[in-house]
């Protein structure tokens, strides 16, 4: 796993912040604050990451990441900005990047988000594998969905809700001819499934648990219930089991604080669980 981060801000501190996180998790991190340093820097050497604020002055954080797209495809980007508006959310999601992560953020919040990113196949591959997995779906049915809320005003979370029950997950080729059929920007498709921690963009296990690593959870030691439940399914997170039952993720707060620590199997919601004893909630589904 790589562990190459740039991170670009105009504000020092938050370089800095980065800096001392990523750096005690053996990142090695490179901090700057322009955009123009920046592609100096990334036509020069190779990042696993670059970690960019979307609001700076003379180049910003859009066209920066444009610029990354057209000339150095296989970098990761992952984008954060105080101002996370849905505006803002649509436009950097419509840019392709692998995360969006709002400011302020909290050390665990930011780890986190890196390790996912960096986990993330590259581009290329994920666009093929996306495509073999999409053909697998009963494209009858679908359409049969779409053809039911074509018409009806708002039907995009009952659609994505459908089609998600139906294949599984939600690819980005199924994404796109959602947006065709209700007539509305694919930006704002992916803008909804990236937003709700209900909807994945990847294939899942026939039961998908989810750990929750909001800081009500986190100060309850869910960073241990996240490794007892590695250990015991032998999968990291973002991966699926070799029998198909378990896929193992994380999610950042799904609004249960008053249950902290929360684990979540399918629909199923398991709440002040006991990071030693973790591994028993699978048991009810073997």
């Amino acid at each position: 796993m790589g562990k190459n981060v740039l991170v670009v801000d105009d504000d020092e501190i938050v370089i800095r912040s980065c800096e001392a996180v990523l750096g005690g998790e053996g990142f090695t991190v490179t901090g700057v604050t322009s955009s123009k340093e920046a592609m100096s820097l990334i036509n020069d050497h190779a990042y696993d990451l670059v970690i960019t604020d979307l609001i700076m002055p003379t180049i910003d954080g859009f066209e920066l990441i444009k610029w990354i797209n057209e000339n150095h495809q296989q970098t990761r980007v992952m984008a954060m900005t105080g101002y996370s508006s849905k505006a803002v959310l649509r436009d950097a999601i419509a840019l392709d990047i692998i995360d969006f992560l709002p400011k302020p953020f909290f050390p665990h919040t930011l780890t986190a988000a890196v390790n996912k990113a960096i986990s993330t196949p590259l581009k290329a591959p994920a666009a093929v594998s996306d495509k073999e997995e999409a053909e697998t779906y009963d494209k009858a049915k679908f359409q049969a969905i779409l053809k039911r809320y074509r018409k009806v005003p708002g039907a995009l979370i009952v659609v994505l809700q459908e089609t998600q029950e139906l294949i599984g997950y939600l690819p980005a080729s199924v994404q796109k001819v959602i947006a065709k059929s209700l007539k509305i920007p694919v930006s704002e498709v992916h803008a909804v499934v990236s937003f709700y921690s209900y909807f994945t963009m990847k294939p899942m296990g026939k039961y998908n648990v989810r750990v929750c690593l909001g800081t009500a959870c986190y100060v309850k030691r869910a960073d241990e219930i996240l490794e007892k439940l590695q250990e015991t399914m032998g999968v990291n997170e973002g991966e699926i089991t070799q029998d198909g039952m378990f896929s193992l993720e994380t999610v950042r707060c799904i609004g249960a604080c008053g249950l902290a620590p929360v684990v979540l199997v399918g629909q199923d919601t398991f709440g002040s669980v006991n990071p030693a004893t973790a591994n028993e909630i699978l048991k009810e589904y073997q």
